[in-house]
C-alpha cells in the first residue's frame, strides 16, 4: 500500500465509501453512548429501545462529511508537504487533520444534532429536523459547532498523527509499505487512544445538543456544562459512555481507514 497522498476525486470517493461503512454496520453502538451521555439517563432516553432511531440523518450525512475530511486531509498533507519540506511529518499530519476536521464539520454538526436528538427521543428524524429549523432556524443546526470543532481537533491530533506513525513504523519493520489491514489495525488503536482522551468533550458536546432551547446550556459555554456535570455526577460524570465510545471509534477505525486504504489503493490503480 502506497502512503501517497491521493488525488482529489480518490480522497473523496475512498472518504465516502469508508463513513458509509461505518455508519452502517455500527449505529446502535453510537445510540447507546448518545444515551448514557444524555442528562435524562440511559433508560428514559431510550435504553435499548428503537436503536436505530436517527440513522437515517447518520447515513446521508456520512458520505460528504467523510469525502470532505479526507479530500481536505490528503490535499493539505499534500501542500505541507510542499510549503514545509523540512518540517516533521506528524505536524504536517496534525495540520491537515484540523484543517480536515473544521471542514467536516460544517456538515457533520448539523447531522449530529438531528441523529442525537433522534436518539434521545426516539422520534422521526424529518420532525425534528423540521421543529429545530422552524424554532431556531438554520443557526438552531449548528448548535455544539465550537464544542464539536474543539472535541474533533484534538481527537484528530492524537489519532492522525498516530495512524500515520505507526503505519510508517510497520512497514519499516516488514520492509515494504503496509497492507490495507495493517493499516486497519494502526488505525483501530490509534482511534481508541484518541476517543479516551476527548470523552469529555464528546460528552458537553451531547449535552449541548439535547439542551432544551433557551436554557443554559443550549448557550453552548463549554466551561459552565462540564462544571454542571461535574457538579451532578462527578468526574465519573465526564467519562459518561466511554467504553462504547471507544468501543464504537476502535472497531469504526478499523472499518473507515480500513476501507479508505483499500478504496484509495484500488482506485490509484486503475490510474
Amino acid at each position: 500500500m502506497s502512503d501517497q497522498s491521493a488525488p482529489f476525486h480518490i480522497a473523496l470517493v475512498s472518504g465516502a465509501i469508508a463513513g458509509m461503512s461505518v455508519d452502517a454496520s455500527l449505529f446502535p453502538i453510537d445510540t447507546i453512548k448518545t444515551r448514557l451521555q444524555s442528562s435524562q439517563g440511559f433508560l428514559k432516553a431510550g435504553g435499548f429501545r428503537g436503536i436505530y432511531s436517527g440513522i437515517l440523518p447518520a447515513f446521508v450525512g456520512s458520505a460528504p462529511t467523510a469525502a470532505i475530511f479526507f479530500s481536505t486531509y490528503e490535499g493539505a498533507k499534500s501542500a505541507g508537504s510542499k510549503l514545509f519540506p523540512r518540517c516533521h511529518d506528524s505536524f504536517i499530519h496534525m495540520g491537515a487533520a484540523s484543517a480536515g476536521e473544521v471542514m467536516a464539520c460544517l456538515v457533520r454538526v448539523p447531522v449530529e444534532v438531528v441523529k442525537q436528538r433522534a436518539q434521545a427521543t426516539r422520534q422521526w428524524s424529518v420532525g425534528i429536523l423540521r421543529r429545530t429549523v422552524a424554532e431556531e432556524g438554520i443557526k438552531g443546526l449548528y448548535r455544539g459547532y465550537s464544542v464539536t470543532v474543539m472535541r474533533e481537533i484534538p481527537f484528530s491530533l492524537v489519532q492522525f498523527p498516530l495512524w500515520e506513525m505507526a503505519k510508517k513504523s510497520w512497514g519499516a519493520y516488514q520492509g515494504r509499505p503496509t497492507d490495507a489491514w495493517q493499516g486497519a489495525v494502526c488505525g483501530s488503536l490509534a482511534g481508541g487512544v484518541a476517543a479516551a482522551v476527548t470523552t469529555p468533550l464528546d460528552v458537553v458536546k451531547t449535552r449541548i445538543m439535547l439542551a432544551s432551547k433557551g436554557s443554559n446550556v443550549a448557550v453552548g459555554n463549554v466551561l459552565l456544562v462540564a462544571r454542571e456535570v461535574l457538579r451532578e455526577k462527578g468526574l465519573k460524570g465526564l467519562f459518561a459512555g466511554v467504553t462504547p465510545r471507544v468501543t464504537f471509534i476502535a472497531i469504526g477505525g478499523f472499518i473507515f481507514l480500513g476501507m479508505y486504504e483499500k478504496s484509495k489503493v484500488l482506485m490509484l490503480q486503475t490510474l
